[in-house]
């Protein structure tokens, strides 16, 4: 999807970046930074490296102390300041500076599989149909199946079926002629005329009557409309792409949503699964809101980095809202904060109301912690460290840019893993 270059001393000092990266749809040119670059190249180096940088690029400072974050800005390049105990955040921020527009931000691996065959699904003019959940960032995928897409340069219109006025969706859908019902003092191309070329997007199809459900159905099929009051059918080149957070398949069984245009909507099938079963995007679209935030508040602004017991607490919590109530609670979080950093207690995370007696409890599964992730990455990065330097604590520690304490505290921390 997207090609950096990354100097091969960040890929030796921080060994899980690039698989990172990798989750969250980038590919990863490994370059030495004294080598001239690729044109329009951005590449990432370590803050050392900068005499080989430009605006374009990104510098890593690695090293211990509070984590930071400096927009490119005079010419200079961004740069990210963090250690280990941040690496989390610092790797998918790092990803989200170099994720295209237009790009979701994920980086679990299953989201990158999704994504990777939502942009094999945007070469083709198939007809495709995203479910999940509400927040699951349905339209996101939609605007990246029309960016990817031979329409990309055409409008892209998105609708809520659901928020249509019950009288008005089929003007509104397909247009109408002047005069052709009380009101109508002009005529109106409608939503899908609007679209021509490009694509249309239907969220919450569901909630389409019956009656207009048959009427999508032929311009589905026939590739025209009819406008209200007209005689004659108007061709349209129409890419349609429809979403629901209902089961359609049930839908279909009672009785509320037609079949046949089920399967001819169910042409390309895609499922997001709820933001609990993604921990890393949680990392992702952290990172990604809170450059939002932070862009939107301006550059003299310090960037609102996460403790790591704030991360940890986002990633325990259950998302019923999905990346909605992730936004709110960041909001929230970066408003009252008490100090640069966003803490756990900034964190105002609704709890699920209890579970009353008589109702079925479900079986526990174990939650994925970032903290555990990220504690991994630490690990690894040690042992590669200390495989580079036979064993040598100083030098790896030196390489890791810890001090030596640290390092027998990480290794201390290794040797109590390996005894539970």
């Amino acid at each position: 999807m997207s090609v950096v270059g990354m100097s091969l001393s960040v890929c030796a000092r921080i060994p899980g970046l690039q698989l990172w990266l990798e989750n969250a749809l980038v590919t990863v040119r490994l370059v030495d930074s004294v080598v001239p670059r690729e044109k329009g190249e951005v590449r990432i180096l370590l803050a050392s490296e900068i005499a080989n940088a430009t605006y374009r690029d990104i510098l890593i400072d690695y090293r211990e102390g509070a984590p930071a974050f400096v927009p490119a800005t005079n010419g200079m390049p961004s740069r990210v300041c963090f250690g280990l105990d941040d690496a989390g955040l610092g790797m998918a921020l790092i990803g989200e500076l170099v994720r295209p527009i237009g790009m979701p931000a994920v980086g679990d691996a299953g989201s990158a599989r999704l994504m990777t065959l939502a942009a094999r699904i945007a070469r083709s003019d198939a007809t495709a149909l995203i479910q999940g959940d509400t927040g699951t960032g349905k339209e996101g995928l939609a605007r990246f199946l029309h960016a990817q897409s031979n329409r990309a340069e055409k409008d892209f219109i998105a609708v809520n079926c659901a928020a249509l006025p019950e009288t008005m969706m089929e003007a509104m859908l397909f247009g109408h002629r002047k005069g052709s019902f009380t009101g109508a003092a002009a005529a109106s191309e409608g939503l899908f005329l609007a679209a021509d070329g490009g694509t249309l997007f239907l969220d919450e199809i569901a909630e389409l009557p019956l009656a207009l459900q048959a009427k999508l159905l032929r311009a589905l099929q026939e590739g025209e409309i009819l406008p209200v009051g007209a005689t004659h059918p108007v061709p349209v080149n129409v890419r349609v792409i429809a979403a629901c957070n209902r089961n359609l398949t049930a839908e279909c069984e009672a009785g509320r949503f037609r079949s046949d245009l089920y399967w001819r909507l169910n042409v390309m099938p895609l499922e997001l699964r709820p933001l609990a079963e993604r921990p890393m995007d949680v990392m992702a679209i952290t990172a990604a809101m809170l450059l939002r935030f932070h862009t939107q508040a301006g550059a003299a602004e310090e960037f609102p980095w996460p403790t790591p017991d704030a991360i940890d607490k986002l990633a325990l919590h259950r998302w019923p809202g999905n990346a909605r109530e992730l936004g709110n609670v960041l909001q929230r979080a970066i408003v009252l904060r008490d100090s640069a950093r966003i803490d756990a207690d900034d964190l105002l995370i609704e709890t699920a109301a209890p579970i009353k007696v008589g109702q079925i409890i479900a079986p526990k599964i174990a939650p994925v912690r970032l903290a555990d992730v990220a504690r991994m990455s630490k690990l690894d990065a040690i042992r590669h460290a200390l495989r580079e330097t036979d064993g040598h604590r100083a030098l790896a520690a030196r390489k890791l840019g810890i001090s030596e304490r640290t390092l027998r505290y990480r290794l201390a921390e290794m040797r109590e893993l390996a005894a539970a």
